[in-house]
């Protein structure tokens, strides 16, 4: 994958004549052209205000009426699936690459988008690879957003640490070790028995963020699918994943982690960290994020982040290159012309001024210039009315040289530069766009199957013979079917 080309070709094409402003005044235009744009977003961490000056400075520059629907992350899928068999979607809708939206897709409520492409300047030239990673059937249907291929780090407690004596963990035994000293050990010096070394929320075992999959893969398990003589292998199938598996069953039976977590959402479980109750966790996003709340309950925390390891060195699970894709529904947009006008108000979310304001939100009240950077004015109140934008919206601001970089601390600074390096060490995922009719037919009964059972065995609801009894029924559900026609299709690859 070319990124750095596909980002050349970027800069090169920025259309920035006739746009408007990017201060985050309330001055918009009331020209024929506005138009009404409804959209569905994932909301991680604090709602931002209702008319913040990022979200009005985006309505400005595209000529837009925004009305974004924040939804928690944690219930977003469900919420989804309701308004999609509603017909009731927003115009504008962020989808994972999952079963159910895949057949979705399938079932033609969702516009193909990959012909018009061709007519947007930034929108053609990203690297054909983000798009290769969200197509059905060869087709497109939503414009990726953007992210690295491998983002996972461990992140922890470094002041924790330096006082128990812990060193990161490495071996399986090496995460007991450090969850067991968090747990029991008061790392916090108050007398009380009121932390864990890891939280845990309901999404633990789900999607690219498996806490299961990220340290089976460090300790040299597959990325979701090990292949051997073209044999399709599912990662609960090896034993890398089954002895992690086993680390926190030991860990839930002597109650070093939640015992709630199957009700946790992520929101609550970032909570319990934020507040200083938390020691360690293996994350996607940066550091200093954690560090920037935690300070406020203690200002004496220190964090720490290093790349994901195990017996043999680096070793994280590589990721599609996205954090979902946008998708354009026919039940609320109608017409060809108003999809064109949706692809041109993204297309103007990759110019420059967009891409500042998207990362780094408005000068002189998220940020002074300062020279070579961008100097952050107000870290709270960049998480609060800029983040969930930077989440939410495309961007390559990080790796595009017209856009003025932020000066940022150092943990932030050392958490970006492992997130570059991490591609270097990344396990692929083999299945990862290869075609499966039981995939999506069934994909998301046959994840249920083995989520369910592997909770069960972490919480000792089944032994190994009730683990290995779900597995057979995971099989005789469709599992082996799966598992063939991953085989014949990487065949059909091969022999292309």
């Amino acid at each position: 994958m070319n990124v750095c080309r596909g980002i050349g070709i970027l800069m090169l094409t920025a259309v920035l004549a006739g746009c408007g402003p990017v201060d985050g005044s309330k001055a918009k235009s009331s020209g024929p052209d506005r138009f009404y744009l409804s959209i569905g977003a994932t909301l991680i961490g604090e709602l931002p205000p209702n008319n913040n000056a990022v979200e009005k400075a985006i309505e400005a520059y595209t000529n837009t009426d925004l009305q974004i629907e924040w939804i928690p992350m944690s219930a977003y899928d469900d919420k989804q699936r309701l308004m999609i068999a509603a017909g009731e979607l927003p115009k504008l809708v962020k989808l994972a690459y999952t079963p159910d939206y895949i057949s979705t897709i399938k079932a033609g409520q969702f516009w193909e988008l990959g012909p018009m492409l061709k007519d947007y300047a930034h929108l053609s030239v990203l690297d054909s690879q983000y798009y290769s990673n969200i197509s059905v059937e060869g087709r497109i249907y939503g414009i990726p957003i953007v992210r690295d291929l491998g983002r996972a780090t461990i992140q922890y407690r470094k002041d924790w640490f330096d006082r128990l004596g812990l060193k990161v963990p490495v071996t399986l035994e090496d995460w007991y070790t450090v969850v067991h000293a968090m747990t029991l050990e008061d790392p916090d010096g108050n007398g009380k028995q009121d932390t864990y070394g890891m939280v845990l929320d309901k999404r633990y075992n789900q999607d690219v963020s498996s806490m299961l999959t990220r340290i089976s893969v460090s300790q040299g398990g597959p990325n979701k699918w090990l292949v051997e003589d073209n044999q399709f292998i599912p990662e609960f199938l090896t034993e890398p994943f089954f002895e992690t598996m086993k680390l926190f069953r030991r860990l839930y039976t002597e109650k070093l982690i939640n015992s709630d977590f199957i009700v946790v959402d992520n929101n609550e479980a970032s909570k319990i960290y934020d507040s200083g109750r938390a020691g360690i966790q293996i994350s996607g996003g940066n550091a200093q994020s954690w560090m920037d709340k935690l300070i406020k309950t203690v200002p004496e925390a220190e964090v720490d982040v290093v790349f994901l390891a195990g017996p043999d060195g680096n070793r994280l699970p590589g990721e599609p290159g996205n954090a979902g894709f946008f998708a354009v529904p026919k039940d609320s947009v109608k017409t060809l012309e108003e999809v064109k006008q949706i692809l041109e108000f993204l297309d103007k979310l990759f110019d420059p001024p967009m891409q500042m304001v998207i990362t780094r939100g408005i000068e002189d009240r998220h940020w002074s210039d300062s020279g070579d950077y961008a100097e952050i004015l107000d870290r709270t109140l960049d998480l609060r009315e800029v983040k969930p934008y930077r989440d939410l919206l495309p961007n390559l601001a990080e790796y595009q040289q017209s856009i003025k970089p932020v000066r940022q601390p150092e943990l932030y600074q050392k958490n970006q530069e492992i997130g570059k390096m991490n591609k270097e060490y990344v396990v692929e995922n083999p299945a990862l766009t290869l075609e499966s009719d039981t995939y999506r037919e069934k994909g998301k009964e046959l994840e249920i199957i083995i989520q369910d059972a592997e909770t069960k065995f972490i919480m000792g609801m089944i032994d190994e013979e009730g683990w290995r009894a779900e597995l057979s029924r995971w099989q005789e559900a469709g599992g082996s079917q799966m598992c063939r026609e991953y085989e014949l299709a990487n065949r059909s690859r091969a022999a292309e």
